[in-house]
């Protein structure tokens, strides 16, 4: 398959007085993938997954506010919590007409994702994980000092900040636990390390990771929609990912029974060292919905 990245428009809309930043690829009238990206990433993440899926479905990858390339207000003027940012989401999916879609969701893309899907289920024709957790779990030993954050913020606000907005956070995001650290491009942890560098950006992302706690206690809700509508699934995992446990992956099982699960030698964000293999699982899993008619 000749894959390009010529059709890959780079496009900004204005969404309730917000600049909101979206990367596009693919046939206006195909079947529709709303990519939802992690942190501390945006839109840039799914550049090499566009190319290989745009000649059978339009894509599109948007950049939540505060990242990437849209608006990023001081916490004083947005309200930066999982709510507000679904909520925008929601209103980038009104104002291009997406009336019904699929989900790609990875990492802070599985909060966002899953409040859209709840509040409108309708609208979800099938849902990609790609280690975005929604199963306690999913949460490895990492987990203990942002919890710690949770229970009392201001004495623990230095250690999150060093166990999740520093350099050393950030590279171990990306190359994990993997075996092969030589297939990692050292761009992507430099460049977002100067993203969280930027004027502003501590502060925006430390007030939405004290949000995330909100996300933890709606697991139960996330989980009894999918026991509820049981949206087809596919879950792929890269199982060197410092973070997130490869029991997060099969746990979507106990709720979708049919969800497919694929653990991959990848950390993470698996794209950076798996993304043949995530491409080729998601347009297999688009394919046979668009073959069963879903």
């Amino acid at each position: 398959m000749n894959w390009t990245r010529a059709n890959i428009r780079y496009k900004t809309i204005d969404i309730d007085g917000l600049d909101i930043f979206y990367r596009e690829a693919g046939p206006r009238d195909a079947p529709v993938l709303l990519l939802l990206h992690g942190f501390p990433s945006s839109s840039r993440m799914y550049e090499t997954l566009l190319p290989p899926l745009a000649d059978r479905y339009r894509l599109i990858a948007p950049d939540y506010p505060g990242f990437g390339h849209s608006t990023a207000l001081p916490p004083g003027e947005f309200f930066y919590t999982f709510d507000r940012l679904a909520q925008v989401m929601t209103r980038f999916a009104d104002r291009l007409e997406l009336d019904r879609f699929a989900l790609f969701v990875q990492d802070y893309g599985g909060p966002v994702g899953f409040r859209m899907a709840q509040a409108q289920p309708e609208r979800i024709r099938a849902i990609v994980v790609q280690n975005a957790v929604a199963h306690e779990e999913g949460l490895g030993p990492l987990w203990d000092t942002r919890k710690a954050f949770w229970e009392d913020r201001p004495r623990h606000e230095a250690a999150l900040r060093a166990n999740l907005l520093s350099f050393d956070a950030t590279r171990l995001r990306h190359v994990g636990h993997t075996a092969h650290p030589e297939r990692y491009d050292p761009d992507a942890w430099h460049d977002e390390f100067a993203f969280l560098s930027s004027p502003g950006q501590i502060d925006i992302q430390t007030e939405l990771f004290y949000d995330y706690r909100t996300n933890v206690e709606r697991y139960p809700h996330w989980q009894r929609y999918m026991r509820e509508h049981r949206p087809p699934m596919l879950v792929l995992w890269g199982k060197h990912d410092p973070s997130f446990t490869v029991e997060g992956a099969h746990a979507y099982r106990r709720d979708v029974p049919n969800a497919e699960v694929h653990v991959l030698e990848a950390g993470h964000f698996a794209l950076d060292e798996a993304c043949d293999e995530v491409a080729a699982h998601t347009r297999r899993f688009l394919v046979s919905l668009d073959e069963a008619g879903r």
